[in-house]
């Protein structure tokens, strides 16, 4: 199962109603925060969950709004006694811009390592899971980023019996080991594990204007969250002038990718009322819903 929480849906500045934005995912004791604005700690708070768990910290770009947040989540975690390291993922520049917002949290009980993006596309794999970064479209480097939960095949009893496989290697081998017999013999996991099933896929995208790389990379995505900034009637100008994108701009995008749920999130602040905006939304695509903070799911394998 992946936990899902939106912890913070503004874009440019918080609101008394609004926190800045943020992404936080759990999965099987650890934790990866995508982006961290200004009151994310705060929001964090309000949800009830902890920073100690977090592993990953990944951003998408380095504007304040998203990334304002990170010296005092760094002293959060530091205060919550988390000692083991925690990986920092981000476009080129990462080291040198966390360093410089360290200033005012130079000590900290953990070590940080850094991986920088530079191409166009970059994976990096984690405990049980992928995390995808792709580049998208807006005024400086930013990238989207997929996450997955690949589930394998499912294990044969009467392909391990054929094969003559001892019973004690069964377990093994469903968990992807290649397993030597006392005889010699090697035994490997496609002797007994059927096609690969259907995993979890969660596509998250914020400041950028809409583009082949979002739609490809969001494909077949259980979750697609991606940034609304203009609900509002006749902003299509506005959005292509700061290279941002509308909310009928990402439900196409929905659309075409072929997700099953749209979440709107980075909202422009003169936008007060985003749920206004929900009905026209969903005459593009009908499974959107235009995201409050704190707004979370739990995301788990199909049933068969």
């Amino acid at each position: 199962m992946l936990d899902v929480c939106l912890l913070g849906t503004g874009g440019m500045m918080p609101l008394p109603y609004r926190w800045l934005t943020s992404l936080m995912l759990r999965y099987e004791g650890s934790s990866i925060l995508i982006d961290c604005g200004e009151g994310t700690q705060i929001a964090m708070k309000e949800k009830g969950w902890s920073p100690k768990p977090i592993d990953v910290i990944c951003f998408t770009h380095y504007h304040a709004d998203h990334i304002s947040g990170l010296p005092g989540m760094l002293l959060s975690m530091g205060n919550s006694e988390r000692t083991e390291p925690v990986l920092m993922i981000g476009p080129k520049g990462l080291e040198k811009v966390v360093n410089s917002l360290r200033a005012i949290a130079p000590e900290l009980p953990f070590e940080i390592n850094f991986k920088e993006i530079t191409g166009a596309e970059e994976e990096t794999g984690l405990d049980g899971l992928r995390l995808k970064a792709f580049r998208v479209n807006h005024n400086v480097t930013c990238y989207g980023y997929s996450i997955y939960i690949d589930r394998i095949g499912r294990f044969s009893v009467e392909a391990a019996k054929a094969a003559d496989i001892p019973l004690k290697m069964w377990s093994r081998l469903q968990n992807g080991e290649t397993v030597t017999g006392e005889d010699g013999r090697v035994f490997t996991p496609d002797m007994v594990l059927g096609p690969a099933r259907k995993g979890i896929k969660l596509t998250y995208c914020t400041d950028s204007r809409p583009c082949a790389s979002i739609v490809s990379n969001a494909a077949d995505s259980d979750l697609f969250i991606c940034e609304g900034m203009y609900g509002e009637p006749g902003m299509e100008d506005k959005a292509r002038d700061h290279k941002h994108m509308t909310f009928y701009e990402a439900a196409k995008m929905a659309k075409e990718a072929g997700v099953k749920e749209l979440w709107l999130t980075h909202y422009s602040p003169s936008l007060s009322y985003p749920k206004n905006y929900e009905a026209a939304v969903r005459e593009v695509f009908p499974d959107t819903f235009v995201a409050k903070d704190g707004r979370s799911a739990c995301l788990g394998f199909p049933e068969e």
